[in-house]
């Protein structure tokens, strides 16, 4: 069994005032739907049903909100009394659980497939699986040709891989968490032990991934939930002429109408479908993803 692990307890500095009277994870990604809202959302889908909260600035707020059981999920708060550091509330909740833990930092979004990441995570003969995203560029790009600029590519993808926050942390690792460390911080203390012990692996997947640093990623993040909803399978996007509709892999999601999948692939009436697939579909059909797909949906067919 996995229990699912999120630090709560940061002060949002950067997010004030927002964050005078809330913690940044009840920060509101649309109304009524909060970041840590979104995050136990993504247990509760994957099948991980007892939660840690590691909680403590405005704690009282979080524990309001969601109560000792929201959603059909249990809910554990460990209060960190004064600021202590990442690795002392890892190692806090280390003594309450016997069980692998799915660990979330608190201020990230992401479309990355928990239930397979557990899957995957399992199957590795690692101690620890971090959770690996391409890096998106703060910056605009410059092309050059000769002495000429070419183009302008507006904050594209970088072929670099960064941490996604999230970590899959296996109970027997858990004695590592004890040893005498000079930091504070988890990435600085037990992460560099287990790379160094080559106990350390990675789960990469190309999909979306939003950071809650700051009020320009607090943007980004609510423009992309401009007509977005959450899904167990995935979500659906309402764009101007057509719905877009994200699967995950494993997961099942009922199509109809005027379909094509631009990503991916699945299974429609016992039959295996993939990228390029288009069909007008009369009766509301089952798509099972056999990888992580996005299908669109042409308005005209409503």
């Amino acid at each position: 069994m996995v229990k699912g692990v999120v630090f709560a307890g940061g002060y949002g500095k950067r997010l004030k005032p927002l964050t005078d009277e809330i913690p940044k994870t009840l920060v509101e990604i649309k109304r009524g739907y909060t970041i840590l809202d979104r995050q136990l959302l993504d247990f509760k889908y994957a099948g991980i049903d007892d939660i840690y909260l590691l909680v403590g600035y405005k704690h009282k707020k979080i524990e309001n909100r969601y109560g000792d059981n929201w959603k059909g999920l249990k809910i554990n708060y460990l209060i960190e009394k004064k600021p202590m550091g990442t690795l002392w509330a890892i190692r806090n909740c280390s003594r309450y659980v016997n069980d692998d833990i799915l660990v979330r930092n608190g201020d990230t979004i992401s479309d990355i497939n928990i239930k397979e990441m557990i899957r995957v995570s399992k199957s590795k003969n690692f101690d620890l699986i971090i959770a690996l995203t391409k890096m998106k560029s703060p910056y605009a790009i410059v092309e050059i040709d000769g002495e000429k600029i070419k183009s302008f590519v507006e904050k594209p993808v970088l072929d670099l891989k960064i941490n996604a926050g999230i970590y899959y942390i296996k109970k027997e690792s858990f004695e590592f968490l004890n040893y005498e460390y000079s930091k504070k911080e988890i990435e600085r203390t037990f992460f560099t032990k287990m790379v160094e012990m080559e106990k350390a692996s990675y789960y990469m997947e190309d999909t979306n991934w939003f950071p809650v640093d700051n009020f320009k990623d607090l943007e980004e993040l609510r423009e992309e939930y401009k007509g977005r909803r959450d899904t167990p399978y995935g979500y659906i996007k309402n764009l101007k002429n057509y719905y877009e509709i994200y699967v995950k892999k494993d997961y099942e999601a009922r199509i109809s109408g005027n379909v094509k999948i631009i990503k991916g692939k699945g299974i429609i009436d016992n039959m295996e479908v993939q990228e390029g697939y288009e069909a007008s579909i009369q009766n509301e059909t089952l798509f099972y993803a056999k990888e992580n797909s996005i299908i669109i949906k042409n308005k005209s067919s409503l």
